[in-house]
């Protein structure tokens, strides 16, 4: 097939500099894949064998272009352009990722025409209308979804922004207004920055993909919550997760391959330890992609699981990576070149670099890019796996392996009024004009107003901030002493207006009251009243019955011709716990009636 960026049918024709965005970086693929533009929208198509064709339309925005106040509003887009075309037999779906949202579709050629035209028509006119009914779909949705062993990772990584909001529930969900979610559509979701992909000879006829002009968004920059790395937190049970971020290159993608080869190999052929062990490789952006590495184990393989991960780790950075290792993943690899209807089946990837800005391959290349690839390639990725690795373990350390525990609590604190815990006289609030902090025995948990990603608020009083770098700190007027309304109000005036997200109000019973202290129990005549008062009355009557007993003892003694002192002042000594016992118990239960 030739590629030919002219002779089209006029409404597929593009002027001169779309053609020119289309082509861009895709000389490689002339004879494999075929390229245009559709209504300003870059477009790649190549047959495939089947009645049936498959189109994707990909936008470059996702999960991590949005803020922790705004997060759901490009999964909120996307329900709402899927919304007119009702119940239907064709298979299509929508999907948000990080970095793209696609909206995609398999069906007879008019099927999928219609299917493009209805989600482009759905985009420049969303039916608000909807908008409530489909926040509470995605909640919902949401509701029911299974975060997996690996869901905490991004939040600990990047924070509370960027790639870490996958991490964390769609709050855009509750806040958001009709005029937000439709700008977001307006400028996000328009013709340049779009990608279209078609698994067929030649651009279908009757295709109506106009929307707004705009721009190109790069994916976003990254956002780090360590300060040092290789790092490690502890996680649930059964589970040990490896991530790390490596430069996009085949070098990286074999590795890989090679990673989860070995690991399956150690952990669970000659361990015994693990039944699933593997390896992922998935580009983040233009330049940068996520290894992902993941063992299971029994409770009483943890240990084992752990080691075991952390040692063939070890054996890859060292070098020590047999060739036969390397070429049977290599050799996986490249059979994907000999799949039947190659170009449409690299349709996808295509697109979705030329989405991202990341160079295209041509199967030439990238074979011999992989052909190239050696053992010390390898070496050197392991390393800069190993360099970058967040490690999360079953509940236990690593710093033996020589990662370093990532912050579980906040470096600074802020200066305000100071309101205790009503549940731990430890714990106390701290409100100040830059932020609020938490103190604890374990330390401090800070989040300043000017780095708050997201405030939560009720009308109850309760407010919970949660700052860039993944901490939060809830205030409960009724866990705290003196949080009144003023207070309340300080923290509303210093924190963004964009970043605030009202909730609804909650139930009665649903609001939390302090639990009783074992120092502070709860006055009122219930059962730890009665058992303070009966400890109180037996501690003091064994004293006064001792007491009585050493009294008598001492008078003996002293009318007799040889008194035995040391017995006299052995029982006396007996008298001075049940004393020193007497008087704690008066004291703490007066310290409870002042609380």
């Amino acid at each position: 097939m030739t590629t030919d960026l002219h002779k089209h049918d006029p409404v597929h024709s593009a002027d001169g500099a779309d053609g020119l965005a289309a082509a861009e970086g895709l000389a490689a693929l002339d004879g494999l894949v075929a390229h245009t533009a559709v209504d300003g929208i870059p477009a790649l198509y190549a047959p495939a064998s089947g009645k049936e064709i498959t189109a994707g339309l990909f936008f470059r925005v996702g999960r991590a272009d949005e803020t922790l106040a705004t997060a759901g509003i490009t999964h909120l887009v996307e329900h709402l352009a899927l919304h007119r075309l009702g119940l239907s037999d064709l298979h299509y779906n929508g999907a948000t990722a990080n970095a793209y949202t696609l909206f995609l579709v398999t069906g007879r050629e008019d099927e999928v025409v219609e299917y493009l035209n209805g989600v482009c028509a759905g985009l420049r006119d969303l039916p608000m209308q909807r908008l409530e009914t489909e926040k509470e779909i995605l909640r919902t949705e949401a509701a029911g979804r299974g975060g997996g062993p690996q869901q905490q990772m991004p939040l600990w990584r990047y924070g509370a922004q960027s790639y870490g909001l996958s991490s964390y529930s769609e709050l855009g969900t509750w806040g958001l207004t009709p005029d937000q979610v439709r700008s977001w559509a307006e400028t996000r979701f328009t013709r340049d920055n779009a990608v279209l992909w078609i698994t067929s000879d030649r651009i279908p006829d009757g295709l109506d993909l106009t929307l707004p002009a705009g721009s190109r968004f790069p994916a976003p920059a990254a956002t780090s919550a360590l300060p040092a790395t290789p790092a490690y937190i502890s996680g649930g049970d059964g589970h040990v997760v490896l991530t790390s971020v490596l430069r996009r290159s085949t070098a990286a993608s074999v590795f890989a391959d090679v990673l989860g080869r070995a690991l399956f190999q150690d952990l669970r052929q000659e361990g015994g330890y693990s039944y699933s062990a593997e390896a992922d490789y998935s580009p983040r952006d233009a330049d940068f992609a996520t290894l992902t590495a993941y063992a299971d184990a029994l409770p009483q393989k943890q240990d084992a699981v752990v080691g075991g991960f952390v040692d063939t780790l070890a054996r890859l950075r060292a070098g020590r990576i047999e060739q036969a290792e390397l070429d049977s993943a290599r050799g996986k690899l490249l059979k994907m070149f000999d799949a039947p209807d190659l170009g449409a089946a690299t349709l996808p990837s295509y697109a979705l670099s030329l989405l991202l800005g990341h160079p295209v391959l041509s199967p030439e290349q990238h074979k011999a890019e992989l052909n190239a690839v050696t053992t010390q390639d390898l070496r050197e990725v392991a390393g800069e796996a190993w360099e970058n690795a967040l490690l999360q373990v079953p509940g236990r350390g690593v710093d033996w392996a020589g990662l370093t525990l990532a912050p579980q609590r906040s470096t600074t604190t802020v200066t305000g009024t100071r309101h205790q815990s009503l549940e731990d006289e430890n714990v106390t609030l701290v409100v100040g004009d830059e932020g609020v902090s938490l103190l604890t025995p374990g330390g401090p948990i800070t989040v300043r107003y000017d780095a708050c990603a997201a405030m939560t608020t009720r009308p109850d009083g309760s407010r919970a901030l949660t700052g860039h770098d993944g901490f939060s700190v809830n205030v409960e007027p009724t866990l705290f002493r003196g949080v009144t309304p003023d207070r309340i109000a300080a923290i509303d005036a210093a924190v963004p207006r964009q970043a605030t997200v009202p909730m609804p109000a909650r139930e009665p019973d649903r609001i939390p009251r302090p639990r009783e202290r074992a120092s502070a129990p709860a006055s009122g005549g219930g059962r730890s009243t009665w058992g303070w008062t009966a400890a109180l009355w037996l501690v003091g009557l064994l004293a006064v019955v001792w007491g009585l007993l050493c009294a008598v003892i001492t008078a003996d003694e002293a009318s007799a011709a040889a008194p035995e002192w040391d017995a006299v002042a052995g029982v006396w000594i007996m008298e001075l716990p049940l004393v020193f016992a007497t008087w704690k118990v008066f004291a703490a239960r007066r310290t409870r009636r002042r609380s």
